[in-house]
């Protein structure tokens, strides 16, 4: 998967009008948590799972680990016949990770985290 395959228009991932308050004033808990939602309702529409969650911040991953008991029963049943299949999967899995946090502004900030392999 590309780092960025969101869906055209989401790059912001600002909320839609209605989630501030008329009068400018920066939003309070309430609102900084619905803002918090509606940015990891939108990554989970694109694939996204929650790892962690607090009250201003939500670490959001993608990927999955690799069962590697899995794939070496396979090989050993096949006759060593999956291990290349095993091989291309080992190098092409991927875990992405995002931390999405809300500011006292109402701002959401998105810092990804290293991209890594796994194979252990």
């Amino acid at each position: 998967m590309r780092p960025h395959d969101e869906p055209k228009g989401w790059g912001a991932l600002q909320p839609p009008p209605g989630y501030y308050s008329a009068d400018g004033r920066p939003p309070d808990a309430t609102q900084r948590g619905l803002i918090l939602d509606w940015a990891v309702n939108q990554r989970i529409a694109s694939g996204w799972r929650v790892e962690s969650r607090a009250e201003t911040q939500v670490v959001m991953v993608r990927g999955k680990p690799l069962n590697h008991v899995l794939h070496a029963l396979l090989t050993v049943f096949s006759c060593f016949l999956w291990g290349p299949v095993w091989l291309v999967l080992a190098v092409t899995n991927k875990v992405e990770r995002v931390a999405l946090t809300v500011d006292a502004q109402g701002h959401i900030v998105s810092v990804n985290g290293p991209r890594r392999r796994l194979c252990g």
